[in-house]
């Protein structure tokens, strides 16, 4: 296995023929000189030349000496300036943000508060990935991502951003028809659109005020991989579907579906951003986070 660089040493090395002393490299370093001159010695040792013609007085360069000195005061003056940059980044919001968000709420929802973000970090840029599928953040790389469930226990880093209600909702042509249901296990008698993507695929739950709980796995005609996807079949007629808020709101004000299964309520969901444990995080990702959190606060509290 080949072994790495003694990048320590080259420093070292670098800083003493930067202040010709032993002494002043140590003090600058906050190191000691007998620490200095060991890192000296082991690049001496591990190189097989003298680096330093060495007496009392006087501390002069060997010709090993000089054609080191230029790569390792580079290589001193690169990872000073790699250091420099990491800390810039880490303190000032600057860079860019690699963010995964559900389709239909990163367009309806994320998308219109970027340009204030946009506005108020220019130095920071978004690359928004959407997706309903549950990205790996880790494995793809993305430094955050909005995740609207119950979650389960993980190793990520999760903070909630606000409450997203879910309505099971019809249309009055579907309820004239098929009948209303007043208890979750009627929807077993209906037909029911899916998701492919619930926490819990396949199973509705609801509890009631009593804290009667009930699970029912409904079936029907259309089963969807985007929640907004559903939405053209039930206000139609054609079904039963469960959905957040952000995606069928406006149709239960507008008077397209009705809630049903009064009393009965879906586990209330939030909205989260999830991003990968380990820290501190860059300043860019904490910015993206207390804005979102604000900005989806306001826009709860507008709404009720």
């Amino acid at each position: 296995m080949t072994k790495l660089p003694d990048f320590e040493a080259l420093a070292i090395f670098a800083k003493v023929v930067e202040l010709r002393s032993f002494s002043a490299a140590a003090a600058e370093l906050t190191l000691s000189k007998p620490t200095v001159s060991k890192a000296v010695t082991r690049l001496e040792a591990r190189l097989g030349a003298r680096l330093f013609n060495r007496t009392s007085r006087r501390l002069a360069l060997t010709d090993a000496g000089h054609r080191l000195a230029e790569r390792a005061t580079q290589l001193l003056a690169d990872g000073e300036a790699a250091e420099s940059e990491a800390l810039a980044q880490s303190a000032a919001p600057r860079g860019l943000v690699r963010l995964a968000v559900p389709m239909t709420f990163g367009v309806r929802v994320i998308a219109p508060l970027l340009p204030d973000f946009l506005a108020a970090y220019p130095e920071v840029s978004i690359d928004l990935h959407l997706s309903d599928a549950m990205v790996d953040l880790i494995g793809e790389g993305f430094d955050a991502g909005v995740r609207i469930a119950s979650l389960p226990d993980s190793s990520l880093v999760a903070r909630r951003l606000c409450a997203m209600p879910r309505y099971t909702v019809a249309a009055k042509a579907y309820l004239a028809r098929y009948g209303r249901p007043t208890h979750p296990m009627h929807l077993a008698e209906h037909r029911c659109f899916g998701y492919a993507y619930r926490t819990t695929p396949n199973v509705w739950s609801y509890t009631n005020a009593r804290g009667e709980q009930a699970a029912v796995r409904p079936s029907g005609p259309l089963r969807v991989n985007n929640g907004e996807a559903v939405l053209p079949a039930v206000v139609a007629g054609l079904g039963i579907a469960d959905l957040p808020e952000f995606i069928v709101g406006e149709a239960i004000a507008a008077g397209d579906v009705e809630v049903i299964l009064e009393g009965w309520h879906q586990r209330e969901t939030s909205v989260h951003l999830v991003m990968p444990p380990g820290g501190p995080r860059p300043a860019r990702v904490e910015v993206l986070a207390a804005f979102l959190a604000e900005r989806l606060a306001q826009k709860r509290r507008a709404e009720r």
